[in-house]
């Protein structure tokens, strides 16, 4: 295994040496394989979501009755309760909620369940960004969703491939993110562009550390452990390792839009 990172302080010891290496190479590929294809049908069930409910929100009628959310399109009644009553809260809390639930509960669920309610989480994620579609135009959406794709992918890959231990940014990346969250809620208050600019530029950068460094740590806790345990252990791992690339994926897709995308 001399591809391996043998100066990674794992939670589990050194238990993988006692694996043969070829074992673990395949295992590694099969379990960052399962990881991504969880990671990217939860992207996909988010943007059918999203899709789903923006179509379901808006008509070009006028006689819908609700307040416009441009020049040519209207509120529908269900529109105006995801958008504009009480309601919106509802949807904007419960994917929190669920990331709790799933990261509170991993350990005590069958895999079918967990993924399940990853699958769960991904829907209401959709339905809570679902606002974008009123806000940006489609094709700066989807320009940068391209963009966040690559670069994903790319900072994804450094993680996998780079022989440097990462570890060592893990608090520090944590420490931006907080940041990142208490100046998101004091612009709550205060509503400044500028603020909010320095957060989304922050938050991107932020973001992409978490990617690189959240992939070598799912690699290395696989070898390190889910190498020699395997069976549920593993795939309820895979989940999680998903639901947090996926929450980077986001989180950097929604701060790059912020900052690159074209307002309808």
């Amino acid at each position: 295994m001399s591809d391996l990172d043998r100066n990674y302080a794992s939670p589990f010891g050194r238990a993988a040496g006692r694996v043969d290496a070829a074992t673990v190479d395949a295992g590694l590929r099969a379990y960052m394989l399962r990881i991504y294809n969880y990671m990217s049908i939860g992207l996909a069930i988010t943007g059918l979501a999203a899709l789903g409910v923006y179509m379901a929100a808006v008509t070009t009628d006028p006689s819908a009755g609700a307040p416009p959310s441009s020049a040519t399109q209207f509120l529908t009644p269900f529109g105006y309760a995801m958008y504009v009553s009480p309601l919106k809260w509802l949807f904007i809390l419960a994917p929190l909620v669920m990331v709790f639930v799933i990261s509170a509960g991993i350990n005590r669920l069958q895999p079918a369940t967990a993924q399940m309610l990853f699958w769960v989480f991904s829907a209401l994620m959709g339905i809570s960004l679902s606002s974008i579609f009123l806000v940006y135009t489609h094709t700066s959406i989807v320009r940068v969703f391209f963009i966040t794709a690559a670069t994903f992918g790319a900072l994804s890959l450094y993680g996998y491939t780079t022989k440097r231990d990462m570890s060592g940014m893990g608090s520090f990346l944590f420490m931006g993110l907080i940041g990142i969250i208490i100046a998101s809620l004091v612009n709550l208050f205060l509503a400044s562009s500028m603020l909010q600019f320095i957060v989304s530029v922050v938050g991107v950068l932020v973001f992409a550390g978490l990617t690189a460094w959240d992939t070598q740590r799912l690699k290395n806790d696989y070898i390190y452990g889910y190498a020699s345990q395997g069976g549920e252990v593993a795939e309820r791992a895979a989940i999680t390792g998903a639901l947090s690339l996926y929450l980077n994926f986001i989180n950097l897709f929604t701060l790059l839009l912020q900052l690159l995308g074209q307002r309808d």
